[in-house]
């Protein structure tokens, strides 16, 4: 009984029972979920309601529908700031992409993305110091992440498959957006110049995008370049790896389909 009377127990139980969360019931009695979720499990059995196991379909492996352009945006922010991690004591892996707390709108747009391209995986958010990690379980990861492997993005060949370069083709925005999100931004930079004689500040708007895998950034320009963006490679010391877009009729263009992080 876990320590609990069965007063406590039948209130839990008849709260769960009228669709109440595991979560909301624990706070409302001030138990422990885990004891909530024993108790609702052992119900659930004694009244022969268990579920089947848990088997979510793949798209790549069962033929289950991919919301594509959720996808697309999903795969960019990936290959920008996420990675797959399988730990000992889980039963599946996990994708995780961490978003800073100064972008709650990322964050919705990030769980919304995965929820649409995992419709019967857990997604979860978990709480870091000045940012949250955005989590979907699922054995079908690499699946749908085919890039995934040991060490890191940069040190390692990243190239798309050809079912994914087919996303990206035909939703070509969402992929760029997925890169700004996690790895790029839009800031306003100045410069000053003369005007009638004077030295006047002059604003202007700009993305970039910072991603050390040549690779990634290759995917970032070819889609920029069929999308008709023009683009300019900036160095740091002797290491180019930061992708600009400056030109007021491309950065229009971005602001339209991209638009800064939120």
């Amino acid at each position: 009984m876990n320590g609990h009377g069965t007063d406590v127990r039948d209130k839990a139980l008849t709260l769960l029972r009228a669709g109440a969360s595991n979560a909301d019931v624990a706070r409302h009695l001030a138990i422990a979920p885990g004891t909530i979720s024993y108790w609702k499990h052992l119900d659930r059995a004694q009244r022969g309601e268990c579920p089947g196991r848990h088997d979510p379909k793949c798209p790549r492996c069962d033929g289950r529908h991919l919301d594509r352009p959720a996808y697309g945006y999903l795969l960019g922010l990936y290959l920008g700031d996420g990675h797959i991690s399988h730990y000992s004591a889980h039963r599946v892996p996990n994708l995780m992409i961490a978003c800073a707390e100064s972008w709650p709108g990322l964050m919705d747009d990030c769980e919304r993305a995965m929820r649409a391209v995992f419709p019967d995986n857990a997604v979860c958010r978990v709480r870091k110091t000045g940012a949250r990690n955005v989590k979907v379980y699922s054995k079908h990861l690499p699946c749908l992440f085919p890039q995934h492997g040991p060490g890191k993005k940069h040190e390692r060949a990243i190239v798309l498959e050809p079912w994914q370069q087919e996303i990206v083709d035909a939703h070509p925005w969402e992929f760029i957006r997925g890169l700004i999100h996690s790895d790029g931004c839009r800031i306003t930079n100045w410069t000053t110049r003369m005007v009638g004689g004077e030295r006047k500040r002059y604003e202007y708007p700009r993305y970039l995008l910072a991603n050390k895998s040549d690779d990634i950034r290759r995917l970032f320009t070819d889609t920029l370049d069929k999308l008709g963006v023009r683009w300019t490679m900036l160095a740091r010391g002797s290491d180019p790896f930061i992708v600009s877009v400056a030109r007021k009729a491309s950065v229009a263009l971005m602001d339209v389909h991209v638009g800064p992080k939120y």
